[in-house]
């Protein structure tokens, strides 16, 4: 069957902000509002990878579907593969993976992810970036940065800015810059082997974990984002400037009805 399966862990443990998922975003928790966005992009199914009944109840509460998974998981990849193998995906399933942090992903951003995957057969994995000319945005090491080869491939990815300009100033400013967004498609066979490799020493050294397709010369492609994504949950700042986006946003439908 052609398409792709959505896939949405999400764990209640954050440092920055406890019990994320589950906080109040106009009136239903984020990880609703995930997996309502992911809903709309045509996806064959939705499923939240969870390891908290709270979370579990919440998604199951409004319709979608959970299932529960192991607490001992170190990545949301390792999570996502875990729902791969208990559904029984064959190798060549394409799986989006989803943060549960992104309450206003774009719909048509998961499915560009999707069906880019669809497109090319022997790709690995896919992701999306949009460009950042704000050098202070490109310094933050928040904001992971990625270069591309000449068929759109990632090169690296850093939370430095990359590429730097000369140190003789001849080249002037390094930007715009490529600014990493995290969703990624894999095919099931590729995420199967990704899970079973040890972290690499780039991917240690710059706590990215993308890096360690690349060292092991997995194919991953970055394309342009389709539609401007507004940005995910980590900070308590972020979920009140979502939460502003929202209102305006039901504000604004209210004075058109």
């Amino acid at each position: 069957m052609s398409g792709f399966h959505v896939v949405i862990p999400a764990r209640i443990g954050s440092s920055r902000l406890p019990g994320k998922p589950l906080l109040d975003i106009a009136g239903l928790p984020m990880i609703v509002r995930v997996a309502r966005q992911a809903a709309g992009s045509g996806a064959l199914s939705v499923i939240v990878a969870t390891d908290d009944r709270d979370i579990e109840r919440a998604i199951t509460d409004a319709g979608y579907r959970a299932l529960m998974t192991r607490t001992d998981h170190v990545s949301g990849s390792d999570r996502v593969e875990e729902v791969v193998e208990r559904e029984g995906w064959p190798d060549e399933t394409i799986v989006v993976n989803v943060q549960g942090d992104e309450p206003l992903l774009p719909p048509e951003v998961i499915r560009q992810v999707g069906d880019a995957m669809a497109a090319d057969p022997a790709l690995d994995a896919a992701t999306l970036c949009e460009p950042v000319d704000d050098e202070r945005i490109a310094t933050d090491p928040n904001c992971v940065k990625v270069v591309r080869d000449a068929r759109n491939h990632a090169l690296y990815f850093s939370r430095s800015p990359i590429p730097g300009a000369r140190a003789d100033g001849r080249r002037g400013r390094a930007g715009p810059w490529l600014r990493h967004l995290g969703i990624y498609g894999f095919r099931a066979g590729a995420l199967r082997r990704f899970v079973t490799l040890r972290p690499s020493p780039l991917e240690r050294t710059e706590g990215l974990e993308q890096l360690r397709l690349l060292e092991n010369r997995m194919s991953l492609l970055v394309l342009d984002c389709c539609r401007p994504v507004p940005g995910g949950v980590d900070t308590r700042a972020d979920l009140e400037r979502v939460r502003r986006l929202l209102a305006d946003a039901s504000e604004h439908d209210s004075r058109l009805a």
